[in-house]
């Protein structure tokens, strides 16, 4: 039963549903909204606070689960499964009603970013269990799974609109409850899983937040730099579809896009493993945040759709990279019980990164245009490079 097949074929299941819908909702967010009225500046904000509460919420639920209580990773996951379909069935019944849209889509987008690194949580605390899960290969097909909604998603809501979207969500939804349902650690002998999970680890985590901050200071030093390497990330992902249409694109080039970015990512996931024998996490990690930089920067001066495409190539360095060698450095560098708050750390330095981005790309693109926004991405993105870098080569790891 704890053969490397059987667990990373169930868990490449559960990242292929949560990545499809990622891209209904998060990816195609601007595209949504868009269309049901809203402005760039109120998309910017209404995305901002998603962001903002996701930050919030993702460290104070990591801190429950490394308590090994009641709350566990699979439970939380089966939670946010069932908020999101729940909420996604009741936005395809008030289109066009724009402040209870707002509420229920930033509610969505918030839970569904909240759960995001209680996924990869779940894979390292099942390894630990005997289920050899090849985590690079389950993260890069669920990346795949991303580039084949975009390949068809922009298209097929060019012919019948953008309910469509919700509808494609509300099925990955049921289809993740039933798999994350049935996704149940082995049962040690003579244990609950429950009663296994809160006998597994004895020892105490770093207690609060100045004590995490003061065990791991490289961690938390690079994490100022992932919400430098967000803001241009997000700046370029939330406002793709008008950053496409700038340049004579539409809903289907925006799919291709997607698509070109989301696939470049599964060699480097699935090879992860490899890679990280040759190069340690942390030099990945500045790798990825040149990466980050030199995406946005080609966007600066791109006036036809080659030049958007060269830039999602990139893709291959920045993203693909960072999310797997920030898992790995997580998993390399803490005390079992802070894994779940240091997985949940990064995510939320990444949605603090997009509420910046969300906030200010707004109203930049509203009132200064999309050149000037993709100016003070880049200028930003490079900021971070320099404070990875002081952070990984001037700080240690951990305390």
């Amino acid at each position: 039963m704890n053969n490397n097949k059987f667990w990373t074929l169930r868990y490449v299941l559960l990242n292929a549903t949560y990545f499809a819908a990622f891209c209904t909702i998060h990816a195609c967010a601007a595209v949504y909204l868009l269309a049901n009225g809203f402005t760039n500046t109120e998309v910017g904000i209404l995305l901002a606070i998603a962001n903002i509460t996701s930050a919030v919420v993702q460290p104070v639920v990591a801190g429950i689960i490394d308590k090994r209580g009641f709350l566990t990773n699979r439970r939380f996951i089966l939670a946010c499964v069932i908020a999101i379909g729940i909420g996604s069935v009741i936005l395809s019944f008030v289109s066009g009603n724009k402040p209870v849209i707002f509420v229920i889509f930033a509610f969505i987008y918030m839970i569904q970013f909240a759960y995001q690194p209680v996924m990869t949580a779940l894979c390292f605390e099942y390894q630990k269990a005997g289920c050899n899960i090849i985590y690079g290969i389950a993260r890069g097909l669920g990346s795949a799974s991303f580039a084949i909604t975009s390949a068809f998603i922009g298209n097929a809501v060019e012919r019948h609109g953008v309910g469509l979207l919700l509808v494609f969500n509300i099925v990955m939804m049921i289809f993740s409850a039933v798999l994350i349902f049935f996704f149940k650690k082995p049962v040690q002998t003579g244990a609950t899983e429950e009663s296994d999970k809160t006998a597994e680890t004895k020892r105490k985590g770093s207690g609060n937040f100045s004590s995490f901050v003061k065990k791991y200071p490289t961690y938390m030093v690079f994490l100022i730099a992932t919400i430098c390497f967000f803001f241009a990330h997000n700046m370029i992902n939330d406002f793709m579809i008008q950053i496409i249409r700038n340049i004579g694109g539409g809903e289907t080039q925006l799919g291709y896009a997607n698509f070109l970015q989301a696939i470049l990512e599964l060699p480097v996931m699935a090879l992860i493993g490899i890679v990280l024998k040759k190069i340690s996490a942390d030099r990945l990690l500045i790798i990825s945040g040149i990466a980050f930089t030199v995406k946005i920067f080609i966007l600066v001066f791109t006036s036809a759709m080659p030049g958007l495409y060269i830039s999602q190539s990139f893709q291959l360095f920045a993203y693909a990279v960072f999310i797997p060698a920030a898992a790995y450095y997580v998993s390399q560098t803490m005390d079992e019980n802070d894994q779940v708050k240091g997985q949940a750390f990064i995510t939320s330095a990444i949605t603090v990164g997009g509420v910046f981005s969300n906030l200010i790309s707004g109203f930049i693109l509203d009132h200064l245009g999309i050149r000037i926004m993709l100016i003070t991405g880049t200028v930003v993105s490079a900021i971070g490079i320099v404070i990875s870098v002081t952070a990984m080569k001037k700080l240690p790891h951990k305390v």
